[in-house]
């Protein structure tokens, strides 16, 4: 372990958050805003993170660490269309800091994400928007919901009439051009002669003219994310497949140009339109799977705040929180979230701060104690001053999630990889046979025509396809197992993974409470719920909704008398009969519990703390049975009358169906599973001693949590599964972020795939599918090879003309989307296994 860092001053030495008023430290001095900080650096602190706060990467030309931004610069993050490989973020993010008032910029293809550090003075948000767009990307603000669809149409209008005018070139070759090469098959040599003699006359030249300009509007319009994908690549120096793409279609429409204008015969627009359409409409059919897996979702719950409900001098205004300023107050009712972080001055109530901490029990507010932007209310109702920054706590977090997005750099595919090698030896190769016919004698048509003929057969169509439809096989089966998967990298990227954090709450819990267990007389029961009707804690609720559920749990009634509580003197007068009717004359709400007076009888109901604070007793059996509850992960609710605990119901939220097996299964493929939750280490006791799980952080808050997961991606790579606000920050951080469909949609959005059905055994699920689309990614690059080492030479020996070229390259497109169709995984074997 090294000696003490120095983050920021005064801050958490892991996650950097403010430690004023906190004393917990660690023996070198390195101070922490809680216990669960702590521990995780005693685990990990020996490892060199990467900074979470500079999302900037320091690109490998210089190896020099990027600065942080001047204070008067501000991040604005920009949703880009159509960033799709690495060459992409390296492409915006030079052109972003070149243009006046910026400081950096960060790029994501992974997230369609970038992030611009820029001076507001100098340079607009819209001017950093015309310009990323100006590039030939759509560029807009990532809550642009307007712009995100009329991208989405503009993708649509460039495949319609990429189908509609191809099939108009394509009817004018079949009628009349093909015919031409194959005299007498078709027709008979009079009409084939004549269709001849029409080709190569005036009339010709304008029919091929008119056919020209169909193909141009495929080339240039359909074809545009090709060519900017193309451009890019060598602009930046990094060959791609758009490249390759662009090349081959570019070459044919140049010499169709040329052989055009100077009256030849022979033209290959053709070649041009298939090689266009059959590369957009693959990608298109990628992109569609996985606008469709989207829309699949659950309706999630989003936890940002728009309006507050400010306190003025003669009532109350309803205004946008961003005019809120700080000392203003805010109304804040039962059910209704807290605007922005402040500090309570009326009132008292039950805040539920699980969206934040990830605590799955909300805490008892009352004057002067602060409270979290974005935590909900449970019950009562509070006036909150605003605090100094007027911001939330979960506006910070949905901006560590973008700066965390902006940062993730997108993984090279391996079909890109394979094309910095093919792309230059196949301009090598074709460039070579050129020359070498020319030496040779031969005319320069055909010199041109044969170094043509090795770029078409080289076009990667099925290279080209390989991935994307095999990607696409992969949503199609994650999709029919309610898994949404947001981002084509993820199979290629889970592959690899060997370590798996979980968070507690909502993903390996259920996340609702109920009564799980009981020990209390039927009449007390009754008083405990006469009170807890009246309190909107979970707990309360679960209680309050106990009588049957407890009554089966104790076998329908009292506790037998050799378990019933000692009869003393001092023992209360029993309670009152089972079929009176319930009269609550006062009730109290406190931070751990409720108390009133039910048909005359003073009634306690809440957490032991509660018992020892009004100086109640607590008979040593329930007192071992509450420890014991608290140990195994639940809340013990104690029940008693007139200073004397007389029953106990644990609460809690139920484990998973399956989360054993898939821990278990996970250890079997050595993969290491990590449980990580805000909650207190009590609550997550019961995955401590469990053979699959190789630790347990418990009491780590959002930043933590993402500082954690960081560290852990050091030593491997890391996927996190979660489902809250408070676990968004983590998933973003991730290498991959698994969320559950049930959760939040900050929690969706910064993950890279989302279990619909919150079933935990898609988790493995999702491992099976990675390993099975790799397979087919690869099946399908080796036939996309095994192609090109036939078809290459033959045509540097002249055998196949462009027209063979390129009904070979459409049959081995064909045989890998065939490929592609197939299921990835059949399950009835994997469910024998």
């Amino acid at each position: 372990m090294s000696g003490p860092t120095d983050p920021t001053p005064d801050g958490c030495t892991l996650c950097e958050l403010p430690v004023e008023g906190v004393d917990i430290a660690d023996d070198e001095g390195n101070e922490f805003c809680c216990v669960g900080c702590r521990d995780v650096y005693a685990a990990l602190g020996d490892i060199e993170a990467v900074e979470l706060t500079d999302v900037r990467r320091a690109r490998e030309t210089d190896g020099t660490e990027p600065e942080d931004p001047p204070p008067e610069h501000e991040a604005t993050f920009l949703e880009v269309e159509g960033m799709h490989c690495v060459t992409c973020e390296s492409f915006i993010e030079a052109a972003a800091t070149t243009t006046g008032g910026v400081s950096g910029a960060a790029a994501s293809y992974v997230t369609d994400t970038v992030r611009i550090d820029h001076d507001p003075d100098e340079v607009s948000r819209r001017q950093l928007q015309d310009a990323i767009s100006g590039l030939g990307y759509s560029a807009y603000p990532r809550d642009d919901l307007f712009a995100s669809r009329q991208a989405d149409h503009w993708a649509t209008a460039r495949l319609v009439a990429g189908i509609v005018v191809g099939m108009m070139v394509m009817m004018q070759y079949i009628v009349l051009i093909y015919p031409t090469y194959f005299e007498g098959l078709f027709y008979d040599d009079r009409t084939s002669q004549f269709l001849t003699d029409a080709m190569a006359s005036s009339s010709g030249i304008y029919f091929f003219s008119i056919i020209g300009i169909l193909t141009t509007i495929i080339l240039l319009f359909t074809g545009r994310p090709i060519l900017r994908g193309a451009y890019v690549s060598a602009r930046q120096r990094q060959p791609n497949m758009d490249l390759l793409v662009a090349i081959a279609a570019v070459s044919a429409y140049l010499y169709s140009v040329v052989v055009t204008l100077t009256g030849g015969e022979h033209i290959y627009y053709d070649v041009t339109v298939a090689i266009i359409v059959i590369v957009t409409v693959g990608n298109h059919y990628e992109s569609t799977l996985k606008a469709q897996a989207t829309d699949r979702l659950s309706e999630l719950t989003a936890v940002q705040v728009d309006e507050a409900r400010r306190v003025i001098d003669d009532g109350y205004e309803d205004i946008p929180v961003e005019r809120l300023c700080p000392d203003d107050r805010v109304l804040v009712r039962s059910g209704s979230r807290v605007p922005v972080d402040g500090t309570v001055v009326k009132g008292e109530a039950s805040i539920d701060e699980a969206v934040v901490t990830g605590e799955s029990l909300p805490v008892r507010k009352t004057p002067g104690e602060a409270v979290v932007g974005g935590s909900v209310v449970a019950s009562g109702a509070v006036t909150v001053g605003v605090g100094a920054d007027a911001t939330s706590s979960v506006d910070r977090i949905a901006e560590l999630v973008w700066n965390l997005q902006s940062g993730t750099s997108g993984i090279q595919k391996l079909a890109d990889r394979l094309a910095t090698i093919f792309v230059p030896v196949v301009l090598v190769l074709a460039a070579a046979v050129t020359g070498g016919y020319l030496v040779a004698g031969a005319p320069p048509t055909i010199a041109l025509l044969t170094g043509l003929t090795v770029l078409i057969v080289s076009c990667p169509c099925a290279l080209g396809l390989a991935t994307p439809l095999a990607v696409a096989a992969g949503l199609r089966d994650a999709l029919a197992r309610s898994i949404v998967v947001f981002d084509d990298t993820v199979f290629e990227r889970l592959r690899s993974a060997d370590t798996v954090v979980f968070d507690k709450t909502g993903t390996l819990t259920t996340g609702d409470m109920q009564v799980l267990d009981a020990e209390i007389p039927d009449a007390v029961l009754r008083q405990a719920v006469a009170l807890e009707e009246r309190s909107a804690h979970p707990v309360g609720e679960a209680v309050a909704a106990a009588s049957t559920d407890a009554a089966e749990l104790t076998d329908g009634g009292p506790l037998a008398d050799d378990e019933s509580a000692p009869v003393t003197d001092e023992t209360p007068p029993t309670a009152e009969p089972t079929n009176q009717e319930i009269k609550v004359a006062s009730f109290q709400s406190h931070t751990r519990g409720v108390t009133g007076e039910v048909n005359g009888v003073s009634v306690a109901v809440g957490h032991p703390k509660l018992f020892s604070s009004l100086g109640w007793d607590v008979p040593d059996r329930l007192a071992d049975r509450a420890e014991q509850a608290r140990s195994d992960g639940h809340v013990a609710v104690l029940a008693g009358q007139n200073g004397i605990a007389e029953g106990m119901i644990v609460v809690g939220d139920e484990l998973r169906d399956g989360w054993e097996q898939t821990l278990s299964t996970l250890k079997a493929n050595d993969v290491e599973v990590i449980v990580l939750t805000g909650d207190d280490a009590e609550a997550a006791a019961r995955f401590r001693n469990h053979e699959a799980v190789a630790s347990v952080f418990a009491g780590v808050p959002p930043e933590g949590k993402a500082e954690t997961v960081n560290r852990l991606k050091q030593t491997g790579q890391t996927v996190m599964v979660g489902d809250g606000t408070n676990d968004a920050p983590a998933l973003a951080a991730a290498d991959l972020g698994i969320a559950l469909g049930g959760g939040t949609a900050m929690a969706a959005d910064a993950a890279d795939a989302a279990i619909v059905d919150d079933n935990l055994e898609s988790v493995e699920t999702v491992f099976e599918l990675s390993r099975a689309a790799g397979s087919r990614v690869r099946g399908n690059i080796a036939w996309a090879f095994c192609y090109n080492i036939v078809a290459i030479p033959l045509a540097i020996t002249g055998l196949l003309n462009p027209l063979f070229a390129a009904v070979a390259m459409a049959g081995s497109s064909l045989l890998v989307t065939l490929n592609s169709t197939r299921k990835l995984v059949d399950w009835t074997v994997i469910r024998r296994a």
